[in-house]
């Protein structure tokens, strides 16, 4: 087995490890957040999410959040970008490069954004074509890659499958994520 000779960091916790707190996280703690991990050095950090507040109201203020960061040269600020609305608001907001995601796992899609692979990857079609032609950069993040923790192990030809869809919609890059240790985390589980 050979291995890679560099491996990217997307460091995600302003968006995906906030989102899921109970107690709302005031903008400016976020803005701080984001500052500090740019000062840290990360070249692609996950600021926002543009989705519906009524499903993730932590991510309300996305917009204002982005209006308030620093940027610094060279990094990479990312928004989650679900649908046509929330990748208008990732254009409004200057973001850098625009997030689409999907799952390797049939149970998870349907648990975590209510619709089948496949459809999912036909409502971020749309998305992916918008931020070509603005010329912005796309990156599809493959949730539950190596288990989910509603099926249990998933098939690598799975995985495959929707990197090779996630390719087809002109993706510049794909990662990998391995949703199931983050969701043990949140439910106290150790692997």
């Amino acid at each position: 087995m050979t291995l890679p000779h560099y491996v990217k960091v997307v460091e995600v916790g302003p968006r995906d490890g906030l989102q899921n707190e109970k107690a709302m996280v005031p903008t400016e703690v976020k803005v701080d957040l984001i500052n500090r991990l740019s000062d840290a050095g990360f070249v692609n950090i996950e600021a926002a999410s543009f989705v519906s507040p009524k499903w993730v109201p932590q991510m309300a203020d996305g917009a204002d959040v982005m209006a308030r960061i620093q940027r610094r040269p060279g990094t990479l600020y990312s928004v989650l970008t679900p649908n046509m609305k929330g990748f208008e608001g990732a254009v409004a907001a200057s973001a850098d490069e625009v997030v689409i995601f999907g799952a390797a796992s049939e149970a998870f899609s349907q648990k975590n954004i209510n619709c089948s692979i496949a459809e999912s990857i036909a409502r971020f079609a749309p998305v992916a074509a918008a931020a070509k032609e603005k010329g912005l950069r796309l990156r599809a993040s493959i949730s539950c890659a190596l288990g989910c923790p509603y099926q249990g192990e998933v098939p690598v030809h799975a995985v495959v499958d929707v990197v090779r869809r996630m390719r087809d919609l002109g993706c510049d890059e794909i990662d990998i994520a391995d949703t199931i240790l983050a969701w043990a985390r949140r439910a106290g589980c150790r692997r």
